[in-house]
């Protein structure tokens, strides 16, 4: 599984957001109170979905447990924040260096996939985890069941060098 470096630029987000944890997973109940108001949304760049995590500022990777509060975001990118609708909140990620992997299968087995990229990959390539927003992108289609869905992995990185 080979990831493609990328560049983003800062992006603008419009959604729901929860704190929640590994443990005390709420992604479900998120994206059910997120769905019903998605057409309500406009200035949409395109027709993707995000499945954001936002953790503390200097959380350590390693010390990462299924304990460990995050904010977790369902939101769609849009140009300009106008209009946005009462139900929502707005979000300004910050862009920056980004290994996306393709994520291939039911959601079931996304661990393996974050499993493969922070002990096989990520220790072998010239990257370190970069202290930024971690998403999934997927379209309105996606259905997180079924064993043939693709979602793209997005890890914040940053070259080893730039300590």
């Amino acid at each position: 599984m080979k990831p493609t470096i990328i560049e983003l630029k800062e992006k603008k987000l419009i959604g729901k957001f929860q704190v929640m944890s590994l443990s005390e997973d709420s992604t479900k109940a998120l994206w059910q109170s997120f769905m019903p108001h998605l057409k309500a949304i406009s200035h949409r760049v395109d027709e993707k979905l995000y499945n954001m995590k936002v953790f503390d500022s200097g959380l350590d990777v390693k010390q990462l447990t299924p304990a460990t509060p995050f904010v977790k975001w369902a939101a769609v990118e849009v140009e300009a924040f106008e209009n946005t609708p009462e139900v929502m909140d707005t979000y300004t990620m910050k862009g920056g260096l980004y290994a996306m992997f393709l994520h291939q299968g039911p959601a079931s087995t996304f661990h393996e996939t974050l499993k493969y990229i922070h002990t096989v990959w990520m220790p072998s390539s010239e990257y370190q985890l970069d202290d930024r927003e971690h998403f999934e992108r997927f379209d309105e289609h996606y259905n997180p069941a079924d064993p043939n869905a693709v979602e793209e992995v997005w890890i914040p990185i940053k070259r080893g060098t730039d300590l």
